[in-house]
């Protein structure tokens, strides 16, 4: 049985064990707590000034990058904060080495000279040479970044204040070493970006989706081009203390990547980003601080990949499982029209205006077991379009209503191709198979008019019109209740 004083000194050397470890972590929470409770109350509490400081320059780094991030996605240049956040690693140098400290502004100017310059190397060749734009931005990302690999040793090394100059940070990032400097240069940069943005949102939006007609309408798209990289390059820069270079473009592209695969409208998507981005950081600087040696800037990155995670599977629209289940629900339903449409057929064929059809007609016609059909005149029943009764299966007024326009959609299909395209009229139904499910009312309507209401398609049969659907859905209907009495 251990006591209370030799757990205490057993607890004490484990401390002195792990305080170094906890020191070289690039976590926001400065030391290692044992109480998840009381982390939970120091972090909602934003008593500590470096969790304030880190919390907000994330917060800042999420809008920033989240905002500008979504014109690099719709651009297709996504390689290019890659090339920035790489090439502005020889400015953050010569930034320490102009007046040998850390000066946030001095790095700022120095990191955006080295990214305006690499964004005007990658033009250049791109414009004077045969090198393609991506062999253009990987040639300039492996240049800059090797000689700010260089400059940077060469500071550590042979200066005498080189250890101290942090330029260790802008590798990795380190959140927890932002400072009141760090922030308030970031809340400029954020503020000039959105500023900047606002003023100049028309120009941009036509510019990004469209060159020449930009060019056309008189617009600078150079400048506006040029305009935008210098908000990336400052962005970046402002990146780096938190994320480093490494993770800089991660936080500029994955929260638009996420936002792009949810909407199709600009200011929509840079709003969502800036969310995602925002969100991304706070739970990275969360899970960061109440952590144990755990860094902030993969933990945002995570947490935007995260986002897109989410977005990619299930976005309403482009989401793998919401495309799943459209494609499911799509082919459930050409299946019911598909029975619908074969229950007509039967219908029509027998002359019963009011009467059921039997399953074992149905079957023939589909070429199908009574079993199978069995299953599917039970999915109708499920869906409201048909009810059975014993052998006999009934339109309800809806099925009726909707296989009388199915049939309407193939039989002004098949005469439209035959009469518009000269196609044979052998030739002309699984064209009509695959099209009768698509069609909507106002190109049903236009082919009526083309084809001048005709009344019959190419094989003879009747073609029903809009006037016929609605009276025969509502005789139907009568039927169906009598037959299912």
């Amino acid at each position: 049985m251990v006591s209370k004083k030799q757990l205490r000194f057993i607890l004490g050397w484990l401390a002195l064990l792990i305080a170094p470890v906890a020191l070289h972590a690039a976590q926001v929470s400065d030391v290692v707590e044992t109480d998840l409770v009381e982390q939970l109350a120091r972090f909602f509490s934003m008593r500590d000034p470096s969790l304030r400081f880190a919390l907000i320059g994330s917060i800042l780094l999420g809008i920033s990058c989240g905002l500008l991030g979504g014109f690099i996605v719709v651009r297709k240049m996504a390689l290019m904060g890659d090339a920035l956040s790489h090439a502005v690693l020889p400015g953050v140098a010569g930034g320490v080495l102009w007046n040998m400290e850390k000066d946030p502004v001095a790095i700022l100017v120095g990191a955006t000279i080295a990214g305006l310059l690499g964004s005007a190397m990658v033009s250049a060749l791109t414009r004077t040479t045969r090198i393609k734009e991506d062999a253009a931005l990987g040639l300039v990302l492996a240049s800059f970044f090797a000689a700010g690999l260089c400059l940077q040793t060469m500071i550590i090394q042979n200066l005498p204040s080189g250890t101290q100059s942090g330029l260790d940070k802008f590798m990795f990032g380190q959140a927890a070493a932002l400072g009141g400097d760090d922030v308030a240069l970031m809340s400029a940069v954020t503020l000039l970006a959105v500023v900047m943005v606002a003023l100049f949102y028309k120009e941009l939006l036509v510019t990004s989706f469209d060159e020449g007609f930009a060019r056309a309408s008189g617009l600078p798209v150079r400048w506006v081009h040029h305009g935008l990289m210098l908000l990336l390059a400052m962005s970046v820069v402002i990146a780096l203390k938190a994320v480093g270079v490494v993770l800089v473009s991660a936080m500029l592209i994955t929260p638009a990547a996420a936002a792009y695969l949810l909407t199709d409208r600009l200011h929509r998507l840079l709003t969502l980003a800036v969310v995602f981005g925002v969100l991304a950081a706070s739970v990275g600087a969360f899970f960061s601080f109440v952590g144990k040696n755990l860094p902030t800037g993969p933990l945002m990155v995570l947490g935007a990949s995260t986002v897109f995670l989410g977005a990619f599977l299930f976005g309403p629209r482009y989401g793998v499982l919401s495309k799943w289940w459209a494609r499911r629900s799509r082919s459930g339903r050409t299946q019911r029209e598909n029975t619908l449409k074969a229950i007509y057929h039967v219908w029509e064929n027998e002359g019963a205006a009011l009467e059921g059809v039997s399953l074992k007609a149905l079957a023939e016609k589909r070429r199908a077991t009574l079993e199978e059909i069995g299953r599917e005149v039970n999915s109708l029943e499920r869906h409201g379009l048909a009810t059975v009764n014993g052998p006999m299966v009934y339109f309800t007024p809806a099925g009726r209503q909707r296989s009388a326009e199915i049939v309407r959609n193939h039989r002004l299909w098949e005469l439209y191709l035959t009469n518009s395209a000269n196609i044979a009229p052998d030739h002309v139904h699984d064209d009509a198979e695959n099209i009768e499910h698509v069609l909507g009312e106002d190109v049903v309507r236009e082919l009526e008019r083309r084809l001048g209401y005709a009344t019959h398609d190419p094989h003879g049969k009747a073609i029903p019109s809009v006037q016929d659907v609605h009276q025969n859905a509502g005789l139907t209907g009568e039927a169906g209740k009598r037959g299912g009495a």
